[in-house]
């Protein structure tokens, strides 16, 4: 009974997010995607364990989540150049994040 519950109660959370999407302010005004454009619906898509559905709506997400688990360890611990390699990191899913965009907007127009 109770992992009923839970099931029930994670189908409407990820209901309720998918209808409480946080619309982006430059698609508004402009009418083209930004490369943050689908990170909400990637996440949500993740969340549900379709990782698939994830990489397809925003690639990005995963890489970025990764990214922030990684600088989440090295400020817990004493590393040294701690700050060097969360730069290096932060470049590497920058150019992830903007090779992806420049596919997309490729692919979309």
């Amino acid at each position: 009974m109770t992992l009923t519950f839970i099931f029930c109660s994670l189908i409407n959370m990820f209901d309720w997010l998918q209808n409480h999407l946080i619309p982006c302010p430059f698609k508004a005004l402009t009418g083209i995607n930004c490369p943050g454009c689908g990170f909400q619906r990637s996440l949500i898509a993740l969340l549900q364990g379709n990782i698939s559905k994830s990489w397809t709506l925003y690639p990005s997400t995963i890489p970025l989540i990764i990214l922030f688990l990684i600088v989440g360890v090295l400020y817990s611990f004493p590393i040294k150049n701690k700050d060097f390699i969360i730069k290096i990191l932060i470049i590497i899913v920058g150019n992830f994040v903007m090779v992806s965009y420049l596919i997309k907007m490729i692919h979309h127009h």
